[in-house]
């Protein structure tokens, strides 16, 4: 019985937990990470390591990479939410670091862009429709309309992760479906570019008020989400709000 305890008392001072680090943007956080336009995040806690988006610039992906002591090699794989080179411009470079890696894009990606993964060593992966990639951790499948994108969600027990490169298909649509496939009471987090910079503040506020409807606890807006979207979306969400940049890290249970 003493043994029983002392294992549960390990387990629950010993909890998992999932560790988002912006490693690309436009904003930087930490002094000493390079930013840029563009965006990337590396998710480490899960069954693999994963790197959402891969920045305009390999050259700053490798110099946060090193900020963090992260070896490229530790990434397991390569998560591509869509074809702008802000989203895939650092691609080559990492790939070249890490011969093998499996890279996972829209299947309306472009043959040659496709192509040019297999060429330069790494694996590809297409994705079309909703996918489990890892336990608990989903690809939405591409959205309909305009640019093919992606997005990631990650179920946990505090509720849905929902990532975002710079949600083409409308944030509010993002977020409405992975509610709807997940079937999820509870939105924990978003994070990533809203694409909202050209937005009113009437329709940022339109925006926010449906996030809240939603569920969606916390919220982090990187990137393209705007200087404006930002600012309402901390004075909405006070300490529920994260303030991103190139460096910021949130570990969640």
């Amino acid at each position: 019985m003493m043994a029983l305890f002392l294992a549960m008392s390990i387990l629950l001072a010993s909890p998992e937990q999932i560790k988002l680090t912006v490693l690309y943007d436009n904003y930087g956080y930490k002094p000493g990470f390079s930013f840029g336009w563009g965006f990337s995040l590396l998710i480490q806690g899960l069954e693999k390591t994963i790197l959402f988006d891969t920045g305009e610039s390999g050259i700053r992906l490798k110099k946060n990479l090193e900020k963090l002591e992260v070896n490229p090699k530790k990434i397991d794989l390569i998560f591509l939410s869509h074809i702008h080179h802000d989203h895939t411009g650092g691609l080559a470079w990492l790939v070249s670091a890490h011969p093998g890696i499996e890279v996972m894009v829209p299947a309306g990606f472009p043959e040659s862009f496709k192509q040019g993964i297999i060429n330069a060593g790494g694996r590809l992966r297409e994705i079309k429709e909703k996918t489990e990639i890892l336990d608990g951790v989903y690809s939405s499948g591409e959205f309909s309309g305009g640019i093919p994108e992606q997005s990631l969600w990650i179920k946990t027990e505090k509720g849905l992760i929902i990532i975002t490169g710079c949600a083409h298909p409308g944030i509010v649509r993002i977020v409405e479906e992975a509610k709807k496939q997940m079937k999820s009471e509870k939105i924990y987090l978003v994070v990533g570019g809203f694409h909202l910079f050209g937005k009113t503040e009437l329709e940022l506020k339109e925006i926010i008020q449906r996030f809240q409807t939603l569920g969606v606890e916390r919220v982090c807006p990187c990137h393209c989400s705007g200087d404006r979207a930002r600012k309402l979306f901390q004075k909405a969400y006070g300490k529920n709000y994260y303030l991103g940049g190139a460096g910021f890290s949130l570990s969640l249970p």
